[in-house]
């Protein structure tokens, strides 16, 4: 069982990364209201139970995956109780299959650690390698729950923002699948 904070409508004091620094600073650049818990390190989707029921949200499952030759890259956001089967992801894009990129390339692509994948990984993503992609089922929620981009951080934000004005503002355009 996790330690989860109160609940916070402000970025935290001090952060953890760069990555986490600079979300926070789009989001009040982009005046998008959030709330927030730190937590002790959450890794699993297991550990988001209790993120999920203090934020009132369900957190998605956020993977990070690439081609054998690794020069292409999938940010897949999908709800976080569908079994992912890279056959089925591959299929719904029309590419060979693909597998998980290594903890070097999630922290050199994205700017994160095993564990933080998150959407606004896409803000350290300047060259645009990496091809965001969502699972249609996470669009019907109307909350988004994610890491911002640590272990010990969780936030609660409108979906729609990160589709329309986060992504936007990283200039990735999403990819929609059903699978």
């Amino acid at each position: 069982m996790i330690h989860v904070s109160e609940i916070f409508t402000t970025a935290p004091i001090t952060y953890n990364s760069q990555l986490q620094q600079k979300v926070y600073e789009v989001l009040a650049a982009l005046q998008i209201p959030f709330e927030r818990v730190d937590t002790g390190e959450a890794i699993t989707m297991e550990d988001c139970i209790q993120i999920d029921k203090k934020l009132d949200m369900k957190t998605v499952k956020t993977l990070f995956l690439c081609n054998r030759q690794q020069t292409d890259f999938y940010l897949f956001i999908t709800i976080a109780d569908k079994p992912f089967k890279t056959k089925d992801f591959s299929s719904a894009l029309g590419i060979a299959r693909v597998s998980f990129a290594t903890e070097e390339l999630l922290l050199q692509k994205l700017g994160v650690k095993i564990g933080a994948a998150t959407v606004f990984g896409v803000l350290a993503d300047t060259e645009n390698e990496v091809r965001v992609v969502f699972d249609k089922a996470v669009l019907s929620e109307e909350w988004y729950g994610c890491s911002d981009g640590t272990t010990t951080g969780y936030m609660k934000l409108k979906t729609a923002n990160v589709i329309e004005d986060v992504l936007n503002y990283a200039r990735h355009k999403p990819t929609i699948i059903e699978i």
